[in-house]
């Protein structure tokens, strides 16, 4: 998740929230050398002296946090149509524009880091860690593994089957290791396997299981031997979320059927669970949803909500993830407030979606927390969301984001720029 540009950044008047504090710092500054690592992150009155060779941002007294993380996105796909309207109307060139366009409203929505779960090829990580495109840090899994049949099988109740590239079908373990195998290949930095079927998919059911467990433990071997990379797994039903957890998996995405069991055997295994809230919580119409679908949504949504908030009073460990692709592209930071509708306090969901979504993505020695030390990757939200989370709900409610020390976006008022931050291609991401 590395990127090249980086810069010097001195922010001031504003409200921190570090990431790993339980309370916040009410007058604030925070400051990071050439390398854009934080050099200082705490009360004004400890602060260095600011220096003219340094950008400063007037934070107006918003709140300064932790760039965000969404560790369960599909970037490569659109919300706004079904995913076999896409792939019937839309050319190549336009998904390509789309798609850029999609990342950079993702990093501007305060997403300064994701994890793409299938459907976006590894390049797009590389274009935005070398610079030609705006967008968050990427981990991509490229591809699905699944069998036949299962979720992700682009075969339509028709017949009808689409052939996307990024749904691969495994039916033994051979199979599923030689699929493994071909995500790696194609670049992918975490593994992503279907282990039950799933709500938008028409040929299954999330009570319906998929990879078997020798097979999620081959591709979790296979994930190992390689660079010890992680295998994500869609898992929504109970037996699909113990076979996900057996196999060795370092993610459980959706988990909307969670037990005490599923509960027990996470912090048995040091897993973590991706709820994806924004699925659950989108309002459901009839009118524009399938039958299946509509059905389905219908009969799991209530007892999603009281099985996750039973794990939210377990204290697992959760990272924040949308399903964005599924759910609306740019509104990412609304899941926060989904967490905290279902019993977590402002500041866990914060940090949900900065400490321990780093943990997750085993990249917390790094990013994730605003301390010395640290890649000055942030957004400063206007506002406090630790008093009201639904603020960062709105993409304009983030006034500024940076990541290692570049600004990305700022719509603050002139004036509170200050004189030292006037350059454009340090606001565009050129300065070296």
């Amino acid at each position: 998740m590395e990127i090249e540009n980086k810069s010097p950044l001195r922010v001031h008047n504003v409200r921190l929230v570090d990431g790993v504090s339980d309370a916040a710092v009410p007058d604030a500054v925070l400051e990071a050398d050439a390398d854009g690592r934080i050099t200082f992150a705490g009360p004004a009155g400890e602060a260095p002296p600011a220096s003219r060779d340094i950008p400063a941002i007037d934070g107006q007294g918003g709140t300064l946090l932790p760039g965000f993380f969404d560790c369960h996105v599909h970037l490569g796909l659109p919300s706004n149509r079904s995913v076999v309207e896409q792939a019937l109307t839309t050319g190549d060139v336009m998904r390509m524009i789309q798609t850029t366009h999609r990342l950079r409203e993702t990093l501007e929505s305060g997403i300064t880091s994701a994890r793409d779960l299938g459907a976006l090829p590894a390049a797009y990580r590389d274009a935005v860690a070398g610079g030609q495109l705006a967008g968050p840090r990427l981990q991509v899994a490229v591809g699905i593994i699944s069998h036949t049949g299962g979720h992700a099988d682009a075969t339509l109740p028709s017949g009808l089957h689409l052939d996307f590239d990024f749904c691969v079908l495994a039916d033994d373990v051979r199979e599923v290791r030689l699929a493994a195998r071909r995500m790696l290949r194609d670049g992918a930095d975490v593994i992503k396997v279907c282990t039950s079927g799933g709500i938008s998919s028409a040929t299954d059911d999330p009570d319906d299981e998929d990879l078997l467990d020798e097979e999620v433990a081959a591709v979790v071997d296979e994930a190992r031997r390689h660079r010890g990379r992680p295998v994500a797994a869609h898992a929504q039903g109970r037996a699909g979320i113990l076979a996900a957890i057996r196999g060795g998996v370092r993610s459980v995405e959706h988990g909307f059927g969670i037990d005490d069991r599923g509960c027990d055997l996470l912090g048995e295994r040091g897993a973590f669970l991706v709820p994806t809230l924004a699925t659950v919580f989108r309002p459901l119409e009839r009118s524009k949803t399938s039958p299946w679908h509509y059905e389905k949504k219908r009969r799991w949504n209530e007892f999603t909500k009281k099985n996750i908030a039973a794990a939210i009073e377990r204290k697992v460990s959760i990272a924040a993830g949308t399903d964005a692709g599924i759910t609306p592209h740019g509104h990412n930071l609304a899941e926060l407030s989904h967490l905290v509708e279902l019993g977590m306090s402002p500041m866990d969901a914060i940090r949900a979606g900065t400490v321990h979504s780093a943990r997750l993505l085993e990249v917390d020695d790094r990013l994730g927390t605003l301390r010395p030390g640290m890649l000055a990757d942030l957004v400063i939200c206007a506002g406090d969301p630790v008093r009201d989370i639904t603020l960062l709900s709105a993409p304009e409610n983030i006034v500024v984001v940076a990541q290692q020390g570049v600004v990305r976006k700022n719509t603050l008022p002139t004036e509170a720029t200050g004189e030292t931050f006037v350059a454009q291609h340090i606001l565009e991401g050129h300065h070296d």
